[in-house]
């Protein structure tokens, strides 16, 4: 449910959850967005991609499909927990009890 207040200057005021909310869905958005590029957009570009060769002498799509995607993806996991744990921190919804 989300709770907006409208003053008579046609200020609208959110609740801390509902701002919450709306920077955790564009988190996830971009975070989609990356994700998309180095599962399956970067794969439409195969053909062009082959003609490089990458390290060790295999063709750079090989070696992105074997090493780089699941680099990106181990990195991309630990960049959103880290990013999502600032947005909880600042709306007060921090599960951390060393604070």
């Amino acid at each position: 449910m989300v709770s907006l207040v409208i003053t008579k200057n046609r200020e609208v005021y959110m609740s801390n959850a509902t701002k919450h909310w709306e920077k955790t869905r564009s988190l996830l958005f971009i975070t989609l967005a990356i994700w998309f590029i180095f599962s399956i957009g970067i794969f439409l570009f195969a053909a062009e991609m082959n003609e490089v060769s990458g390290p060790f002498g295999y063709p750079w799509t090989y070696w992105f499909t074997c090493q780089g995607s699941l680099g990106i993806f181990v990195i991309l996991c630990f960049w959103f927990a880290n990013r999502q744990e600032k947005i909880d921190e600042e709306f007060g919804f921090n599960e951390r009890e060393d604070k």
